[in-house]
Formats: C-alpha cells, structure tokens, sequence
C-alpha cells in the first residue's frame, strides 16, 4: 500500500482503558459518541462537549450499538449473538426485549459490528470467537424483524460502511485483511461481491470503518496505529495517526460532523500508556448522519 498525500495527528480525549474498545457511535440528540467494550464487557459514552466519560457494566457484552428509529434507547448486539432491544440510565443497563438470534447453531461464534441503513435496516457481522476459523456470516435484519443471510465465510468480521447514496456496502475479514464491496439493490439484497481493498501484512489488520459524505472510506488498521482515507476507487487518500497500535474503529461526530473519534484496545499492549483510549481529530471532510434501526410506526 503506498502512502498518501496527507497526515493528521489524533489526540487522546478520554482514556477508559478499554480492553477491546469498538463500534464508535454518534448520538446528535445526546450530543455523545458511544461505544463498546467487548472483551471489557462494557458500554461507553463521551460527552462531546465537555470531554467528559462514564461506562456502564454489563454481564453479557455488546458488540455494537445502533440508536432506535423510535427514540427508544437502543439496539444491541451481543456475544451470546442475541440481538435485544437496550436502555442505558442511571440505575444502569435494562435490556428490554430480544429481537433476534444469529447463529444459534455455532456456540462458538459472537458477533462483532452493524450499522443501519437509511432505510431503517441492520446489517451485522459474526465472527468465530476464536478467530480461528471461518464460520462467520453476514446479516440483514428489516425493521420487521426478518433476518437474512447476505453472505457467509468470515473468520473475523468487521466494519459495514455504507456509501453516501447507499447503493454501495463494505464489509471485511479482517483475519483475511481484505475488505469486500457489494451492491445493495432496493430490497436489501446484495450482489457483485469484490475485493475493494487488500491490506499487506506491513499495514495490520483493517479493522472498524465508516464512509464520509465524499465516499471516502475511513479503516482502522489493527495492529498499524492509524486509519487511512481511501478515495470510491480504493486509493490511499491520507492517513491519521493515532498513538495506540491496535485501533479498531471511527465514527464522524459532533454538530457539524466534521470530527473523527477513533477508538483503540489495550488487549495485549501493556507497555502502550494510551492503548484503549478514544481519540479524535479533524479529518478534513464531513460524514454522513447516522441512520437508525427501525420506523417508528413498526416499533
């Protein structure tokens, strides 16, 4: 992978020390990026505006989180591959009802990042636990609560990121280090799966990713201690430096959408004093507005 033209530097905002900290998400009505603790077993929360963190605990550990077309709470992925129906107060964490349950037949497998789409619909990744072998699957889940299977094989899943007019989907193996591209069609099935991106060993693992409002591609690279932009055509674009090896995911945040949060994991990095801390920094460009599971007259 050749360099690219541009280089920014993130800073650490807030340090939970979170053991595998992943799938940064951007609430505009709570002003706060959420995330997850999956190893930690634990969701988190930075205000954006005072920089200021909290977390709650939990006894089976999400994955990822996506907020509810309806306003009420949360959808939650969990390890045990319950998809629930989630709220977060003060009291702590309430999980309201079950939604859906992949991969029941392989106890072996959790599963590991979703993102909605525009039109009120998830699609979600799992993964061998282990990360061993390639048991993993790709989902979709419609607002009615239907679940498909879109594609399967995956050792380690990651980072759906869907493109700004939504007709495009990138989904990884991250224990491959290849990102694939598919075509969406207007019922939610997917076609023309191809290699977008190829990582070489030099560069780790890509990991978390997220699309601005250009088509840019934004990856995390585990075990590479960056993200990089890739232009719609897969060239390297610039690359943002985070001072953690293991980085994980990225979202676009705040009122104008035009600051990236970075998470990491400290797992096995000891010796990295901001290992597992949330980082930020000002990309350049704008992202998209995150969509929600669901329509409220479904839910």
């Amino acid at each position: 992978m050749s360099s690219g033209g541009t280089t920014i530097e993130a800073r650490c905002v807030w340090q939970p020390r979170a053991v595998l900290g992943e799938g940064p998400l951007w609430s505009p009505s709570d002003n706060a990026v959420y995330a997850v603790d999956i190893r930690g077993a634990r969701i988190l929360r930075l205000d954006v505006a005072t920089e200021q963190g909290r977390d709650w605990a939990l006894e089976d550990a999400a994955c990822w989180l996506v907020e509810r077309a309806d306003g009420d709470g949360f959808v939650a992925g969990l390890r045990s591959r319950r998809v629930v129906h989630l709220r977060l107060g003060a009291s702590g964490v309430e999980i309201v009802g079950e939604l859906a349950r992949l991969d029941a037949d392989r106890p072996g497998n959790r599963l590991n990042d979703a993102k909605a789409d525009a039109r009120g619909r998830l699609w979600i990744g799992s993964m061998d636990d282990s990360e061993s072998a390639p048991t993993g699957s790709f989902f979709r889940l419609d607002p009615d609560g239907a679940v498909t299977a879109v594609d399967s094989g995956y050792t380690v899943a990651n980072g759906p990121a869907l493109s700004p007019d939504g007709r495009r989907i990138h989904h990884t193996d991250s224990a491959a280090r290849r990102i694939y591209a598919f075509d969406i069609a207007e019922d939610g099935s997917l076609s023309g799966k191809r290699v977008h991106i190829q990582f070489t060993e030099a560069d780790g693992y890509p990991d978390g990713m997220t699309c601005d409002a250009e088509g840019g591609l934004w990856v995390a690279h585990w075990d590479g201690g960056r993200v990089s932009r890739f232009r719609p055509d897969g060239t390297l674009d610039r690359v943002v430096r985070v001072a953690a090896s293991r980085v994980t995911s990225c979202v676009f945040a705040g009122p104008a959408l035009d600051q990236l949060f970075i998470t990491t994991a400290a797992h096995e990095r000891t010796d990295e004093p901001l290992a597992g801390g949330v980082f930020v920094c000002s990309p350049g460009v704008t992202g998209l507005p995150p969509a929600r599971f669901g329509l409220p007259s479904v839910l």
